[in-house]
């Protein structure tokens, strides 16, 4: 049912873009659906309200009926269950009352910058680019039309889930539709499942450097949800440092009621930490792969490079390393990163994989199948990393998951959900939390320090596992 709901509202979507760009219309797409969902969440909880106020028997009960079109209007209502207050002349009856008009591009602007002056959490989050819109006459109107169904006549926190995954599907649709850029804020689901599945980030900190529109941070509140677990056991931190993703991954995370620190701005993290205290249980990334114009020369001796200095050309090693750098003594991350990061010994590459194996920093090492990315047809890999093994001491897993795709197109393959739970199974067991642990020829192994060494300290999956 959901699924029919998200394909359609897709299809219409994409035909009221007419020739604009992809990557300026999901702005629109998204920042309607954005605001719809905040002035649905409000009037929810305004109805409430209004029950409650006549209700004899709740402590919120009014007997004077004439006060309540004030209390109605009391923000400290709204604020105590974490719902955006949202004026009059923003709320989407009025919007989508207006969508006929020649200036509703105008109206949307300002009800954003209403709704950002009254929500100090909301500044600078969202785009005000509605009155500049290239799209022909009438095309945001029906676009407001359009996003007026989404949800309508479910009750209210039905509405915000179909809101939420409805967002989460568009991002999904716009990465594929601008292809190479769309990798750029978008990791495709199942390996963020994949990643989630493997860390299980239940509790404490969470913490991604290069968030993106915050896929990692959703998909952790989903795991800890199917778990038994509640929104607001995990405090997310991220950082990212294009600005329109930063809002996006904003966005996305409000849109689900999750609680968030994404830095006061958009920065650089590696010159421009916004989390330099930060130490996480769990952090979770998919950077870009090899990017060479990351070095600044305040990097020079950095704290963070505790295994070495990484190569001015490939950041690679400098994203391991401020991961390692941000874990608690008993945290654990997961990365992506591009296939040579783990053979490669140009530069200083080597002399610093080989630091992390000999400290025993590094925990599992898992191969994957190509064509996942929009974005890069490089095949990938994912590095799990602990910063202080308490069982497995000496020992890395590896996994080889190269054959484990399915094509989901011509051009594109996925993890099924199946696959996941293989690979988490096999983690789990092997850090002794879930089963008996065995290796299987071609598929998985434990190896130790020694051998790693003896193959000169390179960790691909494929060089150990057998065949």
């Amino acid at each position: 049912m959901i699924e029919d709901i998200k394909k359609t509202l897709w299809a219409t979507a994409d035909k009221l873009r007419a020739n604009m760009d992809a990557a300026e219309y999901k702005h629109l797409v998204l920042g309607l659906i954005f605001v719809k969902y905040i002035s649905d969440t409000f009037s929810a909880r305004r109805e409430e309200l209004k029950r409650r106020f006549s209700d004899q028997s709740d402590d919120y009960y009014l007997d004077d009926p004439e006060l309540l079109a004030g209390e109605l209007e009391d923000r400290d209502y709204y604020k105590e269950v974490n719902v955006f207050w949202v004026p009059e002349s923003a709320r989407w009856e009025a919007l989508r009352a207006a969508a006929k008009q020649p200036e509703i591009g105008k109206r949307i602007d300002d009800a954003l910058t209403v709704i950002e002056a009254e929500n100090p959490k909301l500044k600078g989050i969202l785009d005000k680019r509605y009155a500049r819109a290239q799209l022909p006459d009438g095309k945001l109107g029906e676009l407001v039309d359009l996003v007026s169904t989404i949800g309508f006549g479910e009750d209210p926190g039905k509405a915000r889930d179909v809101l939420g995954q409805v967002y989460e599907y568009f991002l999904g649709q716009f990465a594929s539709a601008e292809g190479k850029k769309g990798g750029q804020f978008y990791t495709p689901a199942s390996i963020v499942k994949t990643l989630v599945a493997v860390l299980a980030p239940h509790h404490g900190k969470v913490y991604d450097p290069c968030c993106g529109s915050g896929g990692m941070f959703v998909q952790s509140e989903k795991f800890i949800e199917a778990h038994g677990g509640k929104l607001g056991d995990v405090s997310i931190y991220g950082q990212e440092s294009n600005p329109t993703t930063w809002r996006l991954a904003a966005m996305n995370l409000a849109i689900r009621g999750i609680d968030f620190n994404l830095g006061r701005e958009p920065a650089d993290t590696f010159t421009r930490n916004q989390h330099a205290d930060l130490r996480a249980d769990f952090i979770l990334a998919n950077p870009p792969f090899n990017i060479s114009d990351w070095w600044h020369s305040s990097l020079d001796g950095d704290p963070r490079w505790v295994y070495g200095t990484p190569p001015q050309g490939n950041a690679n090693y400098a994203w391991l390393q401020h991961m390692l750098y941000h874990l608690k003594p008993t945290g654990r991350a997961g990365i992506v990163l591009a296939n040579g990061s783990m053979s490669s010994s140009q530069n200083s590459e080597g002399d610093i994989r080989r630091a992390m194996v000999d400290a025993d920093v590094v925990e599992v090492m898992i191969a994957l199948p190509g064509q996942l990315f929009f974005n890069t047809q490089i095949p990938a890999c994912l590095w799990f990393l602990a910063k202080q093994k308490t069982i497995r001491q000496g020992e890395v897993l590896f996994i080889d998951a190269r054959k484990l795709g399915s094509m989901i197109s011509r051009i594109q393959a996925q993890l099924t959900d199946e696959v996941i739970e293989r690979i988490a199974g096999t983690v789990a067991a092997w850090r002794g939390e879930d089963g008996a642990y065995e290796d299987v020829a071609g598929y998985c192994r434990s190896v130790p320090l020694a051998e790693i060494a003896e193959h000169g300290h390179v960790l691909t999956p494929g060089r150990y596992v057998g065949a």
